[in-house]
Formats: structure tokens, sequence, C-alpha cells
């Protein structure tokens, strides 16, 4: 498998920064702790660019991380989800800093 399979594969992972808008409609309680990894919620939007840019959409599972140490049980778990997002990370880079060919 290439990795520009790969690639396209892992831009699946994308969508799952939507559970990060989650904390949109249920609010993370002020005072709980984890202010600053809920933050990486706003790497949600890359999952939205995961159709044009491969691998660049991986990172949006980054996104999911708005959910992080939240006070329902069930968005806490989801939230693990959003490590999946390191995969896309070497995309990212090389997007980013042009190494594409």
């Amino acid at each position: 498998m290439a990795v520009q399979d790969l690639a396209g594969l892992l831009s699946l992972l994308g969508p799952l920064g939507v559970i990060g808008l989650a904390s949109l409609r249920w609010p993370v309680e002020r005072g709980r702790p984890g202010a600053r990894v809920r933050l990486c919620g706003l790497f949600g939007l890359l999952g939205l660019a995961g159709p044009w840019i491969a691998g660049v959409g991986a990172c949006g599972a980054l996104g999911a991380f708005g959910a992080w140490n939240h006070q329902k049980p069930a968005l806490a778990r989801l939230a693990r989800l959003g490590f999946l997002g390191v995969l896309g990370v070497p995309f990212l880079v090389q997007w980013a800093f042009g190494f594409v060919r």
C-alpha cells in the first residue's frame, strides 16, 4: 500500500472532530480541569480539509479533544478518539512546509 493510499484512508478520520462540537450543545462545566486540552477542538476544522488535502483530514480527529474531561461520561470516553489525530500530523507538516511533490 502506497503512502498516498494510506493518506486517503486516514482522511476518513477527520469527521471524528465533530465530537468536539458536542461541547457546544452540552458545555463543559466551568472549573473542570483540561481547558487547554479542550482548545484542541479547533483542530476539528482541519477535518473539513480531508477531501482536498490527503492525510491532513486525519488531524481533524484532534477536534474530539473538545469534549475532554466532560461531565458526561459518554462524551469523555469519545474524546479519547482524538489521539487518532496524531496519525495525520506528518501529512500536515508535509503540506505546510511544501514537501509534497
